[in-house]
């Protein structure tokens, strides 16, 4: 697989931030989430494709989320799919913090059913049967505050989407 040139730089730029960072965060203090049930947006202005299509064009998305303060979750989406059809999700999912003993650091998984993928593109998405199919999505983050938080999720071997989450 062939990674296009600012993919590859990027990475690198972040594991290098992520390396020299890892010893400095450890001795923090973690940053718990908000204890108790709170509400979560995300915002995603961009996605990374593996492998460049001429019909693809960009991605957006929009997201809420209920977190129950067990780490259960539950929530909805609506987006612009890879090619520019707007799209929705409904989805529950586990969050895990304090990955790997780095307080800032979680991971996230999701399932659900989405909504967009029509034709000529249904076969773009597996299992998709009249726009509908299931979807799957692990995603890690790091968390700037209790609030604020980056998050990067793999979308099937499509991608990956880049987003910020604000929970309140």
């Amino acid at each position: 697989m062939q990674f296009p040139p600012t993919a590859r730089v990027a990475s690198l730029a972040m594991c290098v931030l992520g390396l020299s960072h890892v010893q400095a965060v450890r001795a923090e203090q973690a940053i718990p989430p908000p204890a108790g049930p709170a509400w979560e947006i995300t915002l995603s202005p961009y996605s990374l494709h593996y492998h460049s299509d001429p019909t693809h064009e960009p991605m957006w998305l929009v997201g809420l989320e209920h977190h129950r303060g067990d780490g259960w979750l539950w929530g909805g989406a609506f987006f612009s799919n890879s090619f520019g059809q707007e799209s929705g999700a409904v989805f529950v999912g586990y969050e895990w913090n304090n990955l790997f003993n780095v307080p800032r650091l979680y991971a996230k998984l999701v399932g659900g059913l989405m909504y967009g993928y029509v034709a000529p593109y249904e076969d773009k998405v597996p299992l998709n049967h009249n726009g509908f199919s299931p979807m799957i999505v692990p995603s890690i983050g790091y968390r700037l505050t209790a609030q604020d938080s980056l998050l990067i999720s793999m979308l099937g071997t499509a991608g990956l989407m880049f987003s910020y989450n604000r929970r309140f």
